[in-house]
């Protein structure tokens, strides 16, 4: 199983506890230097990732089942995932965001182009796009709340939960694109070839949230 890195995993412990899956403490240890880590079930071990990089382990087989944000698989679209479960984790959202002073200013209807700074360029195109707005992208990893200041772009579209470091950085949410919550994701060629065992673990995940078996 592939977990992401971060606040996402700490969400997840909860969850893991009530399926029966205890790992070693480490696992939420920031400053472990270990990336797999066996649990109480043998038949699991967890792999500690970027939360980016989740999707791509459960896609190419790295990893048969993982839990990512769906803003991942919003980004990165692989077919071979398949994602059966809400896990109800991690709420935020995928928001366009600009300077205060320059929010409203325009009529967004008639751009032709835009400058946009963000970690997500396939979601930032794909929603100007469905506007008839070029998004020109300038991709960057992090600190995406300096873009605008200084000059690197006119807004940004980043991952938002409180808002706090927009409003620390002179920014204000001015469109949100998706709300995103956790997903529990597996690997379609898994599940096709190993159906009574990826399906066991889907079933242990649903009833974990109280859905039942079903």
């Amino acid at each position: 199983m592939a977990l992401p890195k971060g606040r996402i995993l700490g969400d997840c412990m909860p969850l893991l506890a009530r399926m029966g899956v205890v790992p070693p403490p480490d696992l939420v240890d920031e400053g472990s230097r270990r990336l797999r880590f066996p649990t109480s079930h043998p038949g699991l071990d967890i792999v500690r990732v970027r939360s980016f990089d989740v999707a791509t382990f459960v896609a190419f087989g790295a990893a048969d089942i993982g839990i990512c944000g769906a803003d991942v698989l919003m980004e990165f679209d692989y077919a071979e995932i398949y994602a059966p479960l809400d896990l109800g984790i991690g709420q935020c959202r995928v928001s366009v965001a600009e300077p205060e002073e320059t929010a409203g200013a325009d009529d967004t209807a008639r751009w032709s182009r835009v400058r946009v700074a963000t970690k997500y360029p396939n979601i930032a195109r794909r929603h100007y796009a469905a506007r008839g707005i070029h998004a020109e992208v300038v991709h960057l990893s992090g600190a995406m709340e300096l873009a605008p200041r200084l000059g690197l772009s006119r807004l940004i579209v980043d991952l938002v939960q409180t808002g706090s470091t927009l409003r620390a950085n002179g920014l204000v949410e001015t469109e949100v694109i998706a709300a995103v919550t956790s997903r529990l994701i597996v690997n379609r060629a898994a599940l096709k070839t190993r159906p009574e065992v990826i399906g066991a673990w889907i079933a242990r995940f649903r009833q974990a949230l109280g859905q039942g078996a079903n």
